[in-house]
């Protein structure tokens, strides 16, 4: 039967990644039956081929939607079948077409193309882009230098502009889709600019390939010259009968190994990496790494140790020196000597210092280990996110170190240091680790003997080291870190101590480091005690000595005016090593003022004080005379310190809706509706109506609305604002008070009981209202602060109550406590303390 094709319909044949052009003679192999049969139909009717690239290559029998719509007619110069039933063929392009719609699709593929016109007249345009393009095609050929010389001439010998991009792109090494997106641009002018910009491309590609290559090259070429040149310095030595030296430095790097006296792991990995080394060629990269993995472990301190004081008295007077009172870290300091004197090894003690900024936490740890006489090393945790920085880099990554453990261990000289790790509340974990997991076998006493560093490979002794740690709060810190410490509280300072510090400890600091030995500077106490109530509002002393060296430069500059200088100018050089409370070292005092009359005199007064500092930046509270209906102080709990907080409650017209602002936090509003609800349920014991929210609105807010705040002990100052707004009574006046409360009227026991008493003490209060259950916590207060304020304590909210409003206000009768003296209720102790919460971010602690 005599197959009948209509005009332009042809046979058509999928290609696997292969674009055929116009023009373009290439052979293939036609495998898949249907394809078969086409290019035998297509021979035994005398038709031409039409070639089409598929879109995916996994496709073996593709259909309408598997092939570009382009592709190019081509005539079969020469066909082959193979043993297999395979065919070769060798085609020649013709034209280029685009498929009009399938004929047949089931058996022996046909489609009706139709041409896609070549551009007949050449323009002046289309003549320089031949140009241009032939140009870049020249310049391609001769970096490429694969192209073979038919292609070269045909690509020259073109006439026609679409002749001529058909030979370029055929002649280039790009990808199926560029080749068919030159292929299925129709304007001549089109395609002679894309096929130049991608001849320019190629080249630019090709110049960097030859670049790199060429550094290779030369890389290798070096490396074989060296390893020549070395065999040869090798021949020479044994000549000149110097065959003994070490270029590679392996038996320097041996003696000083041996001399450490390793243990007896560290010095088998040694004996392997010094073999290999001594192998290696002295300049080779892998030689470099080893040499400095080897200096690493010859550096750190696996036998040296300092000796440490064991003269407890002289210990306590350095301590002394350095810090005024923190009698808790200092007499742990003691007991750690005394231990030390019964018992010859003692493993190092590994304290947690929390506290408030500017309380001296850091500089306490350096003065420890000068009372100790131990070397000391610090190192900043503070946002600290990688497992590498304490762990270390494995020696295979370049440019690998170890962890800052190791790394302090080398700085310190010695195995038996006093380690600082500062700020370790400040930690943070991401996608690299978690630096808090790793210290995990830092700090256990039970692990630390075999710390396992990344870089070293073998296991470093860490059990005479002495570990402290700082933090500004405790609950930042993750429970299994904080269970391997030992807490020590550091508080803020009384305004007491503040003055004694800055007499003893700051002024003298500073006056050394303005330059003002040689001068007559004297503070008074009222100006110490000025900057300390009128310049700093702080639980540290770090402020105060900013605003005293303030003060001391503006001292400084008044006696440069005058043109008065010492009589011999210091020596210039580093400053004296001081703690960060001001105190000299031991071997270090103060220079002692001199017994003649100093040429330049200053007294500085409360009253000439602010001459030098401008006017007050703190007004004298008046929180405790200022009363007023719906108005309470509470005591709160930040990790800058104590605070007081007043509380506010409104009473407006309404549908008895209970409104709360301030950002307060979840357990805070909780507390809120605990107290409203303990009103309701007690409203006749306290006198007021049951109904008193009814058609009333409460709201309650909380001031300075920015911070966010949270915590149950503001549950009692909470209860007392609500029963003051809705009476219209006022509290007693100088009345500040904390405490967790329930629905059964208890009053439970809280934390941070010697900041917030220290933040009543600091805003004037006269009087504390505690839980029954933190009467304990007043041992832990200071004495001067106790002589000032009264304390009252009560174990349920309604004795609270009856304390906290004028006599006769309900049922429950205020007691009067006298100034100085404590005051409790008649109630049986609680045993079940709450332990504190969670996170507090801002000001009410967790109770």
């Amino acid at each position: 039967m005599k197959l009948l094709l209509k005009k332009n319909e042809l046979f058509m044949v999928p290609l696997k990644d292969l674009v055929i052009f116009p023009r373009m003679v290439a052979p293939f192999f036609v495998g898949r039956g249907r394809s078969i049969r086409s290019v035998e139909e297509a021979v035994r009717i005398g038709r031409p081929l039409f070639l089409v690239t598929q879109k995916k290559t996994s496709v073996e029998d593709p259909g309408e939607q598997d092939v570009y719509t382009v592709g190019t007619t081509a005539r079969i110069l020469q066909m082959l079948k193979l043993a297999d039933g395979k065919l070769r063929l060798l085609v020649e392009g013709i034209e280029r077409a685009s498929i009009v719609r399938y004929t047949e699709t089931k058996d022996a593929l046909r489609v009706i193309v139709k041409p896609i016109r070549e551009a007949t007249a050449v323009t002046p345009r289309l003549s320089a882009l031949m140009r241009a393009a032939l140009a870049q095609f020249t310049r391609f050929t001769e970096v490429s230098r694969k192209v073979a010389p038919e292609p070269i001439s045909a690509v020259q010998s073109a006439e026609a502009p679409d002749a001529l991009v058909d030979l370029i792109a055929a002649n280039l090494p790009l990808k199926t889709e560029v080749k068919l997106e030159i292929l299925a641009i129709e304007d001549a002018a089109l395609r002679l600019e894309r096929c130049a910009a991608l001849v320019a491309a190629e080249i630019e590609m090709l110049g960097l390939e030859q670049e790199i290559t060429g550094k290779v090259r030369k890389r290798l070429e070096k490396s074989q010259k060296d390893y020549f040149l070395n065999e040869q310095m090798k021949e020479i030595q044994k000549e000149l009968g110097a065959e003994g030296e070490d270029p590679s430095g392996a038996k320097e790097l041996e003696e000083k190994l041996k001399a450490k006296g390793l243990p007896s792991e560290a010095a088998e990995k040694c004996q392997k990496e010094l073999k290999r080394l001594g192998r290696m060629q002295p300049m080779s990269p892998e030689s470099s790494v080893l040499r400095t993995y080897l200096e690493w472990i010859a550096d750190l301190p696996w036998k040296e140790a300092t000796a440490d004081n064991r003269d407890i008295a002289r210990a306590h007077a350095i301590l002394d020196e350095d810090h005024y009172d923190l009698k808790k870290v200092k007499e742990r300091i003691l007991d750690f000597i005394a231990v030390r004197q019964l018992k010859g090894r003692v493993k190092g003690p590994i304290l947690c210092f929390i506290g408030p900024p500017g309380t001296g936490k850091t500089s306490l740890g350096r003065s420890v280990a000068r009372s100790l006489g131990r070397n000391f090393v610090r190192v900043s945790l503070g946002g600290v996110r990688d497992e590498a920085e304490i762990r270390g880099h494995r020696k295979t990554y370049v440019g690998a170190l170890p962890g800052k453990i190791i790394q302090s261990m080398r700085k310190a000289g010695s195995r038996n240091p006093v380690f600082l790790l500062d700020e370790i509340d400040k930690m943070s974990s991401d996608w690299r680790g978690d630096p808090a997991s790793a210290l995990l076998e830092v700090l256990d006493p039970e692990q630390n003997s075999t710390f396992l560093d990344h870089y070293l490979e073998v296991p470093y002794d860490l059990s005479d080291v002495m570990f402290i740690t700082t933090a500004n709060s405790v609950h930042n810190i993750p429970y299994p870190l904080r269970d391997r410490m030992e807490m020590i509280e550091i508080s803020g300072y009384t305004e007491f101590e503040k003055e004694k510090i800055g007499e003893k400890f700051l002024v003298p600091k500073q006056i050394r480091e303005n330059g003002l030995e040689w001068a007559d500077i004297k503070f008074q106490r009222s100006a110490i005690l000025k900057l300390i109530r009128s310049y700093t509002m702080e639980a540290g002393v770090r402020n105060l000595e900013r605003e005293i060296a303030n003060v001391l430069r503006k001292i400084a500059r008044n006696a440069v005016a005058k043109g008065l200088m010492p009589p011999v100018a210091p020596p210039l050089g580093p400053s004296e090593p001081t703690d960060q409370s001001g105190a000299a070292p031991a071997d270090q005092p103060p220079t002692p003022p001199a017994e003649q009359t100093a040429p330049f005199s200053v007294q500085v007064t409360g009253r000439n004080i602010e001459g030098f500092l401008g006017k007050v930046k703190f007004l004298e509270s008046t929180f405790s005379r200022d009363v007023k209906p719906g108005l309470a102080y509470g005591l709160a709990w930040t990790e800058m310190g104590g605070q007081l907080l007043p509380i506010e409650v409104a009473i407006l017209s309404g549908k008895g809706e209970l409104m709360l602002t301030g950002s307060l936090g979840d357990v805070m509003k909780e507390s809120a509706q605990a107290a409203l609800s303990f009103l309701r349920a007690n409203h006749e014991r306290l006198g007021i109506a049951s109904d008193f929210n009814k058609d009333r609105d409460i709201h309650i807010h909380v001031p300075e609305g920015a911070i966010p705040k949270d915590g149950p002990s503001a549950g009692i100052s909470l209860m007392a604002a609500l029963l003051s707004a809705v009476t219209g009574r006022s509290l007693k006046s100088g009345f500040a008070m904390t405490g967790e409360i329930t629905l059964t009227g208890r009053l439970l026991p809280i934390g941070g009981v010697k900041e917030k008493v220290l933040a009543a003490h600091r805003y004037k209060m006269t009087q504390v209202l505690l839980p029954k259950q933190n009467e304990k916590d007043l041992e832990e207060i200071p004495k001067e602060v106790v002589q000032e304020l009264s304390f009252v304590f009560a174990d349920s909210v309604l004795d609270a109550l009856a304390i906290l409003f004028p006599e006769g206000s309900f049922q429950k009768e205020p007691v009067e406590v006298p100034v100085g003296e404590v005051m409790e209720t008649e109630a049986g102790p609680r045993t079940d303390v709450v332990p504190p919460a969670d996170t507090v971010q801002a000001n009410f602690p967790p109770g």
